[in-house]
């Protein structure tokens, strides 16, 4: 039998059948609660549960700790009701989420921007445009159904700007992955690819007056900045800072594009920070963990707002210690860039 579930302070509800998870269910009926992953793996789907029972599938015990579960919080991409119940999430997508849709994407060009990043820009059908938030991901859907999350790395409008509506991808080269494998090694232009979306609930909250902080790490770049050419687009007025970091500076791999947008956003600021610079890289910039370098500028973050993408640990640093500089907990908007090794480790 099918269940009744609510979420809480916006009273939205939908209904779960047995064998979908609560999250499955929401995406089915057009609402949307927080989500990244969608594998137990990277916990940013975790909410309250104020009333009901749910089963509890498979998941990473980093994603939602023995403390969590006796806090009452459960990973919604993982539960299955067992019962009515009653959520407590404030990241509800709006009622006006656009519709996830399967669709073919053909490949229009393939360009290497370093050793391991690689843009594709999919063109997709001229009448079944792909309405998305500028942060969201697709899926590409593998021959043998397997899945693999990629973000759109340029933001909606951009697909009106040409007869031709085109999205933008960089996926890094993981030596022994099925796609990325594929990608570096095999895909040629006008190889034809199934994709659907739009998934994930990181997108720009354009109601909020407060600053922002923009933390990005590697790939992460990528929603990042679709969500800049929004917020240029918009015309936004609101202060951020761009803090996106690298292991050497070759990993900033559009570094020129971000500089080429300061001189026309004065309101945006860019600190990049590398890790594991080489004497011969002459690197003279920041150094150290990204994270860490905004908590540097930043002492108070209780008037900001985070976005931040890219590799697990990164997001779940900063997470915690942002929170603890004063970040309220519902004001941190994360995509981490969860791998198929990071899903299968316990």
């Amino acid at each position: 039998m099918t269940h009744t579930i609510t979420v809480q302070p916006s009273g939205r509800s939908f209904e779960a059948e047995p064998q979908e998870s609560l999250l499955a269910a929401g995406i089915r009926q057009g609402i949307g609660l927080p989500y990244g992953c969608k594998d137990g793996a990277c916990g940013s789907c975790k909410c309250k549960k104020l009333s009901g029972t749910v089963q509890m599938g498979p998941h990473q015990a980093k994603a939602l700790t023995a403390e969590d579960e006796a806090q009452g919080y459960v990973l919604t991409c993982c539960a299955h009701a067992a019962s009515d119940v009653v959520l407590q999430s404030r990241q509800v997508t709006r009622a006006d989420a656009f519709p996830v849709k399967k669709m073919p994407a053909r490949v229009a060009r393939l360009e290497r921007l370093s050793h391991d990043v690689m843009r594709i820009g999919l063109q997709l059908p001229a009448g079944d445009i792909l309405q998305y938030h500028a942060g969201q991901y697709v899926e590409f859907i593998l021959q043998d159904g397997a899945r693999r999350s990629y973000s759109m790395a340029n933001a909606p409008h951009t697909l009106a700007e040409s007869g031709s509506p085109m999205i933008e991808l960089h996926v890094r080269h993981m030596p022994g992955g099925k796609f990325s494998d594929h990608v570096f090694s095999a895909m040629k232009e006008r190889d034809i690819l199934r994709i659907e979306g739009p998934y994930g609930s990181f997108y720009l909250r354009d109601d909020s007056p407060k600053p922002i902080i923009l933390l990005a790490s590697g790939t992460g770049f990528a929603p990042i900045k679709a969500l800049i050419e929004h917020m240029q687009f918009m015309g936004a007025t609101r202060e951020a800072v761009l803090y996106w970091g690298g292991r050497r500076p070759q990993d900033l791999y559009l570094d020129g594009w971000i500089k080429a947008r300061l001189a026309e956003m004065p309101r945006l600021s860019y600190v990049p920070v590398i890790s594991d610079a080489l004497p011969q890289d002459g690197w003279s910039g920041r150094t150290g963990f990204v994270h860490r370098a905004a908590l540097q500028d930043f002492a108070d973050l209780s008037g900001h707002q985070v976005y931040a993408c890219g590799a697990p640990i990164v997001v779940d640093s900063a997470r915690q210690d942002y929170v603890q500089a004063g970040l309220p907990p519902q004001e941190f908007y994360a995509d981490a860039f969860t791998s198929e090794a990071d899903k299968a480790r316990g």
